[in-house]
């Protein structure tokens, strides 16, 4: 585990949901803005689905002009980390005088602040808990007189809605296959990032293909898919677990699978 990790686990308090804590960011203090620079933002699939929503621009267009494609060193997995700016502060690109020009389509590590989550996945015991990233000499909305718990924090962020909507894509990165220490060969890591990350790309791949003549997909679902991206995302999740794992998340067409028989000269009863 890395050293500031576990500083993390065994230093910080741990917070309960009832824990209370002052906070609040606004014009008023004399460090807004100064947070959103220099610092590493990790973006979760559906953080990239609702800000490249915000900025209308495609998915390519979104990747490329506002993320780098990164290896995730724990896990070998590719992720989308948002591109800084070139100036010495390296602030985000989003982020102006007047503050946070996506504000409502933030990702989710913006919504935490001032909380980190340390993750089971991570510890002995097996508890998430979340705790204060106190650093007053930096930021001085600790010193405000607003009183919140973690709970209240939380749902005034909306946390919970970006928790349930990455909860699938979670799921995946915590799989046993990458927990064994597993990893994808490159042209499936591809596979991954373009069908997490790249949802425009992964469309035209379902319906410009034979995927639909060879898997069962119900008309009205498959017309929700043009449409709703969220949809197309979970779908693409389900992909991922048939290609990656062979689990039983999509169904194969029976004359496919009829005719991969008779190709193998397979006998049936």
């Amino acid at each position: 585990m890395d050293d500031w990790k576990e500083a993390i686990l065994k230093e910080r308090p741990r917070l309960a949901p009832d824990s209370k804590f002052n906070f609040a960011c606004h014009k008023g203090i004399s460090c807004f803005g100064q947070c959103c620079g220099n610092v590493n933002i990790f973006l979760t699939p559906y953080d990239v689905l609702r800000m490249k929503k915000a900025q209308g621009l495609s998915s390519e267009e979104f990747l490329e002009k506002y993320t780098l494609p990164l290896i995730l060193e724990e896990q070998q997995i590719p992720v989308a980390l948002l591109k800084m700016g070139d100036d010495k502060d390296k602030k985000c690109p989003f982020v102006s005088p007047e503050g946070c020009g996506i504000y409502e389509d933030r990702p989710w590590a913006c919504r935490m602040y001032p909380l980190g989550l340390a993750s089971s996945q991570t510890q002995i015991d097996g508890e998430d808990f979340c705790f204060l990233v106190d650093d007053e000499s930096l930021c001085q909305g600790f010193k405000e007189d607003r009183e919140w718990t973690v709970q209240e924090w939380l749902a005034d962020q909306e946390v919970d809605t970006y928790n349930q909507q990455s909860k699938d894509y979670m799921a995946l990165t915590l799989h046993r296959f990458f927990q064994e220490g597993n990893k994808l060969e490159p042209a499936k890591a591809q596979m991954f990032y373009q069908t997490c990350y790249n949802l425009d790309k992964f469309k035209r791949n379902l319906f410009e293909s034979s995927f639909f003549d060879r898997f069962e997909v119900e008309e009205e679902h498959m017309e929700k898919l043009r449409t709703d991206d969220e949809a197309l995302l979970n779908f693409g999740l389900d992909w991922l677990r048939f290609a990656f794992f062979a689990e039983n998340t999509m169904k194969v067409k029976g004359e496919v699978l009829e005719k991969k028989r008779d190709e193998l000269g397979l006998i049936t009863e």
